[in-house]
């Protein structure tokens, strides 16, 4: 349990709170019949707290209330009442059957995805009601012909043999006096649909089937359960094809109107079948669901070059398109899907590699009809339509951008557009990926949630958007698909390992498993996160011992290495051209100081003590193998100098010479040489070690290789490759091309920190206490950065005319700040017009050097000196 403190004040803190808990609103708000309270506690501590009272029950609502009294000992009062309710928190909970329909054709095949429904008589007043759902397979819930709840994509994608989310859905207000219909549509999805580049069907089981319990409560008391079972029937509709890679075929002719409403006739409907499943496996989501998140309008209708007529959505998205479309039954319109235009202008599609990207709709003749596919999604900016009856206008097609329900947390604008831009793409970047799992891509017969990707982008990831759902959740994939040896796959769900040759085990892949829990661990201060992925993280750094040695130097096993760096160009060669012998003992060395400091953290001191001891032996070999006495390191990469300064793998008398030889590559080229795994490291280590402005020249470099160069090519997303679209407009190499990656989006992570200078103090996690150090340069006049953290919005704002620099900070009640001045002198700086000295809030001031850094408590604060530039 959380909360946050609101105040425009100075200095607000809390000093003690007290927790209640009771089963219903009156009873907590009149503090009667209380479960639970906590009794007062002395404590500023106001996020992650957990339960303590007496074990919780399946199906109980739980309502709640916190008060506080401030640094002053004011008891500041109840908060408004807040509830949870807990699922079914065990099999045993479950009554229901696993039910399918009957098997038809050959399952080989994509299939026709079942319609499955169940009437029923519900009588006398109903206080509420509850369904519980799941499927093998994707579901769509319908009752009393009305839609039920907003997730898409559900019940999303988890390591189903071992974690199978199902949804609950409050649906008392959708049931009838009377006669009752549910209806349920299912759907291949990635349970036994195509998932993956090799083209695997039925990779979890051949057969859809559902499992559904409605429970409905009285006002008398009783209850009536609905469940899923033998009474339940079946039918084909109008989905004649639905996949996730190759999009959707409808006719809208085979439409039974009415399916999900009492009194349909049903009788040419089949029974079902019960099938043996268990529900062991069945779990409450941890994380957002998938929803329609955004809506957008169609930028420009044109005809191609090459005949075909194209709507621009202006915007490289995921989703799909909503249709609305008039004309004669058995009318064909399709819809093809693409992410670019080739130079000449034309719709281009082949770096979807397999995947058809394609929806058919096969119009009913019933007037206006409006369509969106169920059971796919695409990665697009252009449609190519064909077969629309009539003039096609901007109102007949709308995009339906989809992703995870994450909260935004964010804002950021600089006075430069094309960093504007890029932090657009960013964004967009991680919504067009955050679909359920971090995938790598959305469009072409891949979209799998690869480790690499996903560790490199995380710090960045959390700034954007409310990832602490998303993150725990998959992380509990990456633990139950982690192999026995304790290696990682290369991607979870894990739909590659073979139990011949497994798909796993590269550094910076499934170093995910550390890394990320400890990125969260920093941006929400849970320190559960680690605790729970604790045994993952221990199995994770001990298979990379048992492939490093006794010589602790992790060689000879394949890893992706600095994936799609700049010289992989040129050597066509995507592993990238730094050591991956040098890359996977430094991972080896991070993951194990992650480990050791998380054992620290969890009070496991004996293990703490191992772990620092082991890291002491992997940076003594790294250094005798890799590092020479000049401080040159490995091939002399950037990646190779970035990841040895960076996870402080080298020896301080060679840190500076290191640091030198990096920013003397960096100045000579004029351009970076990185890939996945040193990119997002790279303008961190110039700015630490005091090349700001090496830091900005590349951000702002808007040729290839650099982050502005997509963007000076129209791009609206984080590209895979640096050079997607070649300067002369042909594309990279068909089979890997695609036009939505977050990995090179992880420079997101170094432009809040040091353009917006909002920065998580490590010691303090969860911006219990801030850093705020902005370092204005790269030509900028002003920027403005905002987070939404734990304890509340933080934000800057700074501008520059030449002359003065101005910052106005915005520090969230209960948590402290320390602000770091660029160049400033205490006795020229004032604060809201006030001479620093006599300004109020202010805790203390001190010189760092040509800085000065104020510590204050929560508030808003205007800090105005003379800057003479950087």
């Amino acid at each position: 349990m959380s909360w946050r403190l609101e105040s425009s004040e100075r200095g607000i803190a809390q000093g003690g709170y007290e927790i209640r808990v009771a089963r219903s609103d009156q009873d907590v708000r009149e503090g009667r019949d209380l479960l639970w309270d906590s009794g007062k506690i002395e404590s500023d501590e106001s996020i992650q707290h957990p339960y303590e009272g007496p074990a919780l029950q399946s199906r109980q609502r739980y309502f709640w209330q916190v008060r506080v009294w401030d640094g002053q000992g004011h008891d500041l009062g109840w908060s408004a009442a807040a509830y949870w309710e807990m699922g079914l928190l065990s099999p045993q909970d479950w009554s229901a059957s696993w039910v399918a329909a009957p098997a038809v054709g050959n399952s080989s095949e994509s299939g026709v995805p079942p319609m499955l429904r169940r009437e029923f008589r519900s009588t006398g007043p109903i206080k509420s009601a509850r369904v519980y759902v799941s499927s093998h397979g994707m579901y769509e819930l319908s009752m009393n012909g009305r839609r039920v709840g907003q997730d898409v994509l559900a019940p999303g994608w988890t390591s189903y043999g071992r974690r199978l989310q199902y949804q609950t859905y409050d649906v008392t207000d959708l049931l009838n006096q009377g006669s009752n219909a549910i209806g349920v549509y299912l759907g291949n999805g990635w349970y036994r649909g195509v998932v993956g580049y090799e083209g695997i069907r039925n990779h979890y089981g051949d057969r859809l089937a559902l499992i559904l319990q409605l429970e409905i409560t009285y006002t008398d008391g009783h209850m009536l359960v609905i469940s899923s079972d033998g009474n339940w029937r079946a039918s084909a509709g109008p989905i004649l094809m639905s996949e996730i890679y190759d999009g959707e075929t409808y006719d809208a002719r085979r439409e039974q109107i009415g399916w999900t409403s009492p009194e349909f006739d049903d009788h040419e409907w089949t029974p079902v079948e019960t099938i043996s499943a268990a529900t062991d496996a069945l779990i409450a989501p941890e994380g957002p669901p998938v929803r329609r998140r955004e809506v957008l309008v169609p930028k420009k209708i044109f005809r191609t070059p090459s005949g075909d007529t194209v709507v621009d959505f202006g915007q490289n998205m995921v989703g799909w398109v909503r249709l609305k479309v008039h004309g004669r039954a058995g009318t064909v319109v399709t819809l093809r899907h693409a992410e670019v235009l080739d130079r000449d202008g034309n719709f281009y599609t082949e770096n979807l590699r397999t995947a058809k990207q394609t929806v058919q709709y096969t119009l009913s003749g019933r007037g206006a009809e409006i369509y969106e596919p169920h059971f796919t999604f695409q990665g697009f900016r252009y449609v190519a339509v064909s077969g629309y009856p009539g003039k096609l206008t901007r109102d007949s097609l709308t995009g339906i951008a989809v992703h995870s329900d994450m909260a935004s947390t964010s804002d950021f604008e600089t006075s430069k557009a094309l960093i504007n831009q890029l932090h657009h793409n960013v964004l967009w970047g991680q919504k067009g990926n955050f679909v359920d799992v971090p995938t790598d891509c959305p469009q072409r017969d891949e979209r799998l949630g690869w480790t690499g990707d996903a560790q490199v982008f995380s710090s960045t990831a959390a700034f954007n958007m409310d990832v602490a759902g998303f993150f725990t959740k998959w992380l509990k994939d990456v633990a139950a698909d982690q192999l026995p040896s304790g290696s990682v796959p290369f991607v979870v769900p894990d739909i590659l390992s073979k139990p011949d040759a497994p798909a796993a085990g590269a550094a910076g892949w499934g170093d995910a498993a550390t890394v990320i829990p400890w990125n969260m661990y920093l941006a929400y201060g849970d320190l559960r996160i680690l605790d729970e992925q604790y045994v993952s993280m221990q199995k994770w750094v001990a298979y990379e011992q048992s492939r490093a040695g006794a010589d602790n130097i992790w060689d000879g096993d394949f890893h992706f290495g600095d994936w799609l760096d700049y010289f992989g160009v040129a050597k066509n060669t995507r592993y990238g051209s730094t050591s991956t012998d040098l890359i996977a003992t430094a991972y080896f060395a991070h993951s194990t100081d992650i480990l050791r400091r998380a054992s620290e953290l969890l009070g496991k001191t004996k293990e703490a003590a191992r772990y620092g001891q082991s890291l002491a032996k992997i940076k003594e070999v790294f250094q005798q193998k890799f590092v020479n006495p000049d401080g040159s390191v490995g091939e002399g990469t950037q990646t190779a100098y970035v990841l040895a300064l960076d996870f402080d793998l080298l020896p301080d008398a060679l840190r500076k010479q290191a640091a030198q030889k990096l920013l003397d590559d960096v100045r000579s080229r004029g351009h970076l040489t990185t890939g996945f795994l040193g990119t997002p490291h790279l303008l961190a280590v110039l700015s630490r070690n005091g090349y700001l402005n090496e830091a900005y020249v590349l951000l702002n470099r808007e040729d290839f290789p650099s982050w502005l160069y997509p963007v000076k090519q129209g791009a609206t997303t984080i590209w895979e490759r640096w050079d997607g679209i070649k300067p002369d407009g042909t594309f990279e190499n068909k089979e890997m091309n695609s036009f939505n990656h977050y990995a090179y989006g992880a420079v997101g992570e170094w432009m809040y920190e040091v353009i917006g200078g909002i920065n998580i103090d490590p010691a303090h996690p969860g911006y219990k206490h801030i850093l705020i150090q902005p370092q204005p340069g790269g030509g900028l006049t002003h920027a403005s950065a905002s987070h939404v953290s734990p304890y509340g919005r933080i934000s800057t704002e700074w501008s520059w005319n030449g002359h003065t620099l101005e910052l106005v900070v915005v520090v969230p009640p209960n948590t402290t700040a320390s602000i770091r001045l660029p160049g400033a002198r205490s006795s020229e700086v004032s604060e809201s017009r006030r001479p620093l000295q006599s300004a109020t809030g202010i805790a203390g001031a001190h010189q760092d050097g040509t800085d000065l850094i104020v510590e204050v408590g929560s508030g808003r604060y205007t800090f105005k000196y003379p800057y003479r530039g950087y």
